[in-house]
């Protein structure tokens, strides 16, 4: 790989291989970390899928015949 300047950043493009094995797509978040005194991990950042998760967890079904208005949430006294 190799280090190229982006903006006021570096960047480094990721191998095809590495792209592969995490399955990752365009606008994907990951994770680098330092993994030794040369070295370095890269990992799916899980951060948001766990958030999300969550949420989803929390959800409740809203009470029969609720319907959400938009007019009378933007209502001002």
């Amino acid at each position: 790989m190799q280090v190229t300047r982006w903006g006021n950043s570096l960047a480094i493009r990721l191998p095809a291989a590495v792209v592969e094995a995490l399955a990752l797509k365009e606008g994907d978040d990951i994770e680098v970390r330092i993994a030794g005194e040369r070295t370095f991990l890269v990992e799916r950042d899980r951060e948001r899928a766990a958030a999300l998760d969550s949420i989803r967890r929390l959800r409740r079904p809203l009470p029969a015949g609720w319907s959400f208005s938009r007019e009378e949430a933007n209502e001002r006294d």
